[in-house]
């Protein structure tokens, strides 16, 4: 699986890059951010790897310009009820406060919200006041009854996504184009019955076009709004 946007390439995580990540999520400055502080070890980390490993989780290794720089996540996704528990966190210091961390994370929630219309929650550190700024900006709103609570909940829906960010979208046209972004479905997705899941929920209305791969998969192509 793969989203791909001009420079930015977010990839279906696989096995062999899960030490990697281990190294960035265990940086003192990741984990400031995270619920959960404490070392991780290769052990938990590959237990971690097989228990997301499904497809009812979405894990995407993000890379820009060849550079793997975060990982963006949709997790315990309801296909049915088109739900899903969204994350992201960026270890490359370059972006984080660069158009390219705004790159990513519209570029995953346009799809989300106007290609696969899922409504999702995110769980935001109340310490983080970086990335409520952010998420706010995106249309997430406070749950009822999290004003208290260390890791809060925040809901999102694709009507108010789209109207919140409809601005930074407009920023990011005139920055990188008017590239269509390009979902690949590889052939392992279809082994695995992912493939098929995605292609039974894409909005084909919103699509531009649908084209075969060389190695019997499919890609299709879509025209990011502004």
């Amino acid at each position: 699986m793969i989203f791909e946007r001009k420079d930015l390439k977010m990839r279906r995580l696989g096995v062999q890059d899960i030490e990697m990540v281990r190294q960035h999520r265990n940086s003192n400055f990741v984990r400031q951010y995270m619920e959960y502080r404490e070392e991780i070890t290769p052990e938990m980390q590959l237990k971690w790897f097989h228990s997301i490993n499904n497809n009812n989780n979405l894990y995407l290794l993000t890379e820009y310009k060849g550079d793997p720089i975060g990982l963006i996540n949709a997790r315990n996704i309801q296909w049915e009820k088109r739900t899903a528990e969204g994350g992201i966190f960026f270890w490359d210091k370059r972006y984080i406060n660069s158009p390219v961390a705004l790159l990513a994370a519209l570029t995953f929630g346009e799809l989300a919200a106007n290609v696969f219309h899922l409504k999702a929650v995110a769980k935001i550190m109340v310490t983080n006041k970086r990335a409520i700024r952010y998420n706010k900006m995106l249309g997430f709103e406070l749950c009822e009854g999290q004003e208290n609570k260390i890791n809060q909940l925040y809901s999102f829906s694709g009507e108010r996504f789209m109207r919140y960010s409809r601005v930074f979208r407009g920023f990011l046209v005139l920055l990188y184009g008017k590239d269509n972004i390009v979902i690949e479905i590889e052939p392992e997705d279809y082994q695995t019955g992912m493939g098929q899941l995605m292609d039974a929920h894409i909005d084909l209305s919103k699509i531009d076009k649908v084209e075969p791969t060389e190695s019997d998969g499919k890609r299709y192509h879509y025209q990011p709004h502004f």
